[in-house]
């Protein structure tokens, strides 16, 4: 029996805390899923679709599947063909909502296991929400994110930049 996992997050954008992630379930699981988030009250900066791309290219592994799905977590682990979760943890302050989402989850679906697994040191003060906030300010993100993502963000913020001047201008 293959262990499929199913590692879900929004990955908005993907960091090397993720990836360091995603490299190692894939030394322990046969198939892992990448799930990305799709959540329409949230405004984020990379659509479901560029997110998806931007993962396939960076992991590039053929034990690799990336999907997207809104809705229950629960309600994706039964229909794919996994029934572990892979959930990263930064530090002791992700714990206890990881661990509350964790046992949600476990009520909802006795078949699923919860794996977590901690990012190497170096990311532990790494997330998207701060790679976004840091880089749309103009700070230096690189080495924190994959070089694809790096040059994406560049040319998102770099855009938002025109678009911001423009409307100044009018």
């Amino acid at each position: 029996m293959k262990k499929v996992a199913v590692y879900p997050g929004s990955f908005d954008p993907v960091t090397n805390g993720h990836v360091d992630i995603i490299q190692r379930a894939l030394k322990i699981f046969d198939k892992l899923i990448v799930l990305v988030a799709y959540n329409p009250d949230k405004k984020s900066l990379f659509t479901v679709e560029e997110r998806m791309a931007i993962i396939k290219d960076v992991i590039g592994n053929k034990n690799l599947a990336v999907d997207c799905y809104t809705g229950l977590l629960v309600d994706y682990v039964r229909k794919s063909e996994a029934n572990i979760v892979i959930r990263g943890m930064r530090a002791l302050s992700d714990f206890e909502n990881e661990f509350q989402m964790a046992l949600m989850n476990r009520n909802l679906n006795r078949d699923m296991e919860i794996v977590f697994l901690m990012t190497d040191y170096r990311w532990l003060y790494t997330s998207s929400r701060l790679i976004k906030e840091v880089a749309g300010l103009g700070g230096d993100v690189n080495g924190l994110v994959p070089e694809l993502v790096y040059r994406k963000l560049q040319e998102k913020y770099a855009a938002d930049k025109k678009e911001t001047s423009k409307r100044k201008r009018s």
